[in-house]
């Protein structure tokens, strides 16, 4: 994984609702080796997590220089990412070079903690506070990264501009 997939993992778990275990395997659907060893107690654990990373982007969005810092190095210092070179591989030839962020006999909550708050964190740095949103939509909480080139983007996906955008349209024409 390199920062932008740590930053993923990290917007994924804070717009999940983790109501059950089954919504915190479909958070972690891109990290098969993770979701498939979760337990009750990571999805105890990670709660906190989202809850955490939840503020440090309302922070982010609110403009909040002192209150980023903040959220984001109790974040760090909660989870602390200890990184480490792997290369494991499916019996390939060419090891698959890659970084973990926790011990090799971690539980999932412990390094999905440190992706996320070390992928926050690396966001930061090279976005600054500019490019973060919450969705425009009025029935979704989710929190995104703008890396649009104009800074622009409103929504968090095409579906919820769409969604918005056509209730507009049918607003107006029903006037």
């Amino acid at each position: 994984m390199d920062n932008a997939d740590y930053l993923d993992v990290a917007l994924r778990l804070a717009n999940a609702s983790l109501d059950n275990l089954t919504d915190l395997r479909a958070a972690l659907h891109d990290e098969p080796w993770w979701a498939d060893r979760t337990t009750e107690a990571d999805l105890d654990a990670l709660r906190t997590v989202a809850t955490a990373l939840r503020q440090a982007l309302a922070a982010a969005v609110n403009n909040d220089p002192d209150a980023v810092l903040n959220r984001v190095n109790t974040l760090l210092t909660a989870h602390p990412p200890r990184p480490r070179l792997s290369g494991h591989g499916d019996g390939e030839e060419v090891p698959n070079w890659h970084i973990h962020v926790a011990e090799h006999d971690a539980p999932p909550a412990q390094e999905v903690a440190a992706a996320a708050a070390w992928g926050l964190a690396q966001a930061v740095v090279r976005h600054g506070l500019d490019r973060w949103g919450h969705c425009a939509a009025e029935d979704c909480a989710t929190y995104f990264v703008d890396t649009s080139t104009n800074r622009a983007k409103r929504f968090c996906s095409a579906r919820c501009a769409n969604r918005v955008h056509v209730a507009a349209f049918r607003a107006r024409q029903r006037t």
